[in-house]
């Protein structure tokens, strides 16, 4: 790992890199933030790595650094918008802030997106929300990409099609944020970098057979990675990944039967308030009390007693706000050529 940055300075940073890359100041304000959050929390394939990737769409054109998303439809509660490429931790954000009070008047709201350019980490969008006593549930797919096999199959059909939610309670947000499969590309492509092989099959090869090697999928004609559940259970994987297409791709109206574009996503936000349903007080006991009896679980390693999901993250980031930031080692590096190009100078180590 490198040395550590103060978060806030990373923001800072990242911020200025997108702003001199011709992003709109409030648009560059929340994807910096966004990318932060998902260091904070520990998911380091999703945070300032993105970055550079980012930063190579919006130079050829790929990724639209302003602009507006355009409804496609809305009623009371409901919208779909069209992202026109722009960047997805903004239009996620913007499409919270608009399903938000109208979730705190009628009980619910949701937002479904096309054309968004890729959103991170959806970790990073659900404590606010929890915080505020609202749940958040969030999917997002990739209709230009495939590297997921359908269960039984060789040929990729879906991309990791990640599904977040945030749940409140009278402590810590209970915070889930899993893929349709066993592994993403991200961590597969750095695996394949470092020369990491998986604890186990995580994916087959072109011809069907597991593998332990990141690699193949990256070979031509390319493997897949294995859908959860792996070799005996991925048929729940599959049937995962499918739930998450019809929210995202389905709701849109927009997805793997289109042309593709290019790196994105499509997306499908739903904010509950507990209040409309049996009563935020109702709800926090329900969740409280599975909360102690997962806390008072007897482990089958009493070194390893149970956590709820989310519970690892938030200790993380209180840690790292304190400390600063530990990113991956190749994040500065590869960091460094927009650096130069952009004339934006690096944050000094905390």
């Amino acid at each position: 790992m490198s040395d550590r940055y103060d978060s806030a300075a990373l923001v800072e940073f990242a911020n200025g890199l997108l702003i001199a890359a011709g992003v709109d100041a409030p648009i560059a304000r929340d994807v910096a933030e966004v990318l932060v959050e998902g260091d904070l929390l520990g998911h380091d394939t999703h945070g300032l790595a993105l970055l550079p990737g980012y930063l190579g769409e919006l130079e050829k054109g790929a990724m639209r650094g302003r602009g507006m998303p355009r409804v496609i439809a809305e009623r009371s509660v409901v919208a779909t918008w069209d992202g026109e490429r722009l960047p997805g931790p903004w239009l996620v954000r913007q499409a919270v802030a608009w399903a938000l009070p109208r979730a705190r008047e009628h009980g619910m709201a949701s937002v479904a997106i096309r054309r968004s350019h890729h959103i991170a980490c959806l970790a990073a969008y659900l404590e606010p929300v929890a915080r505020a006593g609202m749940m958040l549930l969030l999917s997002s797919s990739d209709p230009n990409a495939a590297s997921v096999a359908p269960f039984g199959g060789t040929q990729p059909v879906f991309t990791p099609n990640p599904i977040a939610i945030g749940m409140p309670t009278s402590g810590d947000p209970v915070m889930i944020d899993v893929s349709a499969s066993i592994t993403t590309n991200g961590m597969s492509g750095r695996m394949k970098a470092a020369g990491q092989l998986g604890e186990h099959a995580w994916w087959l090869d072109a011809q069907g057979r597991p593998s332990k090697d990141p690699a193949v999928i990256f070979e031509q004609p390319p493997g897949t990675i294995l859908p959860v559940g792996g070799l005996d259970a991925g048929h729940k994987g599959y049937g995962l990944a499918l739930m998450i297409e019809a929210l995202t791709g389905g709701l849109a109206g927009h997805g793997r039967a289109d042309p593709a574009e290019g790196w994105g996503a499509t997306v499908h936000l739903q904010i509950y308030d507990p209040a409309a349903f049996a009563g935020a007080d109702a709800f926090a006991r329900q969740l409280d009390w599975i909360v102690e009896a997962c806390h008072q679980n007897q482990p089958a390693d009493s070194a390893r007693p149970v956590r709820l999901p989310g519970e690892r993250g938030l200790a993380r980031k209180r840690a790292q706000t304190d400390a600063g930031i530990s990113l991956q080692t190749g994040i500065m590096p590869a960091l460094m050529p927009w650096v130069e190009k952009l004339s934006v100078p690096l944050p000094h180590a905390a």
